[in-house]
């Protein structure tokens, strides 16, 4: 491609993203504005702003790899995706959002007045926010090196530079919109592409035969139900534990809005989707040989140039190369926001100045892993973080809300079951290799037994418990349920 096209394209996404930023730090002035935008954000603004970053370089580059990879079984992850919100919608949004707290560990602590268990929490969103940066950094430096064969290390440098000093400048109020901007800078870099190689291949010979791009076997007979659904619950469920995810909800300005905002962003990244989903269904009859060559998360960025005649195909992928940087930064934001509030309030002081030494401080262990690994296949690497997440907050959260008798031990020794487990199977399938799948299922996808083991320790750990629940676990469980009043956004 052009080089210096899609420098240009990554260069004016930079800028914008430099700009809006600057326009939000103007506004930031309170620790209110830092954590949750003062929770005064409303409901499109707040649905774009989530879904900008929610979709990462997983779902932008490594969504259509996928489907090039494996054909209809691709499919899955979006579909796990984009329904964990409808459960987000259904039993946490507005709950959340009435408690009142800036963070996961603030409302773990206030519901069950333990800081022993805040420890936990904030440790264990520590090591999820870690492990959802580190893809980031990697897909930027996969970019940049195909777009203008840069070094790995630039890409990764670049990206962690500008989020964390926007998000040291301006905390919450500053990222919003940027995020919202870059969801649909995002969308319109997928779809550019996909519209015009559709309009080019309707009028040209297929690269493969239909039956050898899409042959039987690869079909849903060949789909494994155990895997499948234990794939899913991870996705659904882990959706709720994400800690970027959920300080989102922070921000509305109230429960109803909250669930409004919900609504929206299922409808958001379920059409982003269909859109990445097609592009990979595009390469498995364009570029079939790149599942073949090992660049499959690369197919994105090489599709409209095997497709599209010159100059458009240059200026095409200098859209798609944009809308990718803009999936790095708008994840990477949100999950540095998500951390520095947990790091300022459990490390430091909770001040805005602590918070922003910790929006630069969390930046900078992902970045030594991410230049001292390669990239992985993305949206695998992401699943990863949605199993570590269903395994090991998910449960504590969802029973937090709905379920009086939780206490604290029980919380802790569910989450240290679930991390301890989760890290056990990913390292026990990493020794099997590329036999994992077929030797030990149970360890590559772990989800449908884990889940379930930790709810049960959970459960079983807090009957037992001597100390039972809070004395203010009623009180407290009324807040989160009971509607506001009119004009209560407390």
């Amino acid at each position: 491609m052009n080089v210096a096209l899609g420098l240009a394209a990554v260069t004016i996404v930079l800028i914008a993203t430099v700009v809006l930023g600057g326009m939000g730090v103007r506004l930031s002035r309170t620790t209110g504005d830092f954590f949750v935008a003062s929770r005064s954000v409303r409901p499109v603004w707040n649905a774009s702003a989530i879904s900008g970053e929610y979709l990462s370089a997983g779902t932008f580059l490594g969504l259509a790899g996928l489907v090039l990879l494996v054909g209809a079984d691709g499919f899955w992850f979006p579909i796990g995706y984009a329904a964990g919100y409808l459960l987000l919608l259904l039993f946490v949004a507005a709950p959340l959002r009435r408690s009142g707290a800036y963070t996961i560990p603030d409302f773990i602590e206030a519901r069950l007045e333990s800081r022993a268990v805040r420890r936990v929490t904030s440790l264990l969103v520590i090591v999820i926010g870690w492990l959802y940066i580190v893809p980031q950094l990697h897909g930027a430096s996969l970019t940049l090196q195909v777009v203008a064969n840069l070094p790995p290390w630039v890409g990764a440098v670049v990206v962690a530079a500008v989020v964390s000093g926007i998000v040291a400048a301006g905390g919450m109020r500053a990222i919003t919109v940027v995020q919202a901007m870059q969801y649909w800078l995002k969308l319109s870099a997928l779809t550019i592409p996909a519209v015009l190689t559709l309009m080019v291949l309707s009028d040209r010979e297929p690269t493969l035969a239909p039956l050898e791009a899409f042959p039987f076997e690869l079909g849903p007979a060949a789909t494994d139900p155990y895997s499948t659904a234990s794939l899913m619950l991870a996705l659904l469920l882990g959706t709720i534990g994400l800690p970027h995810v959920l300080v989102r909800f922070y921000t509305s300005p109230d429960g109803g809005s909250a669930r409004r905002t919900t609504v929206l962003v299922v409808a958001m990244i379920g059409l982003f989707y269909a859109v990445a989903g097609t592009l990979g269904l595009i390469a498995r009859v364009a570029a079939p040989d790149m599942a073949r060559a090992g660049l499959a998360d690369t197919v994105v960025l090489a599709l409209p140039m095997r497709v599209l005649p010159e100059p458009i195909g240059a200026v095409v992928t200098a859209i798609v190369v944009a809308g990718a940087f803009a999936a790095f930064l708008a994840t990477s934001s949100g999950l540095v926001v998500s951390l520095a509030g947990v790091i300022s309030q459990d490390v430091f002081d909770g001040s805005v100045r602590s918070f922003r030494l910790s929006a630069v401080l969390c930046v900078v262990a992902p970045l030594c892993v991410a230049l001292l690994t390669g990239p992985e296949a993305l949206v695998s690497s992401v699943g990863t973080v949605f199993l570590v997440a269903a395994t090991s907050l998910t449960p504590v959260i969802l029973l937090g809300v709905w379920w009086r008798g939780l206490t604290a031990r029980g919380s802790m020794a569910g989450m240290l079951v679930g991390g301890l487990t989760v890290g056990a199977s990913i390292s026990a399938s990493a020794m099997l290799g590329a036999d994992a799948a077929t030797v030990a299922p149970l360890l590559v996808q772990p989800a449908a037994w884990a889940i379930p083991l930790v709810i049960a320790v959970v459960v079983v750990v807090s009957r037992l418990d001597k100390r039972g629940a809070p004395i203010r676990a009623d009180r407290y469980l009324t807040r989160l349920h009971l509607p506001e009043r009119h004009g209560d956004a407390s």
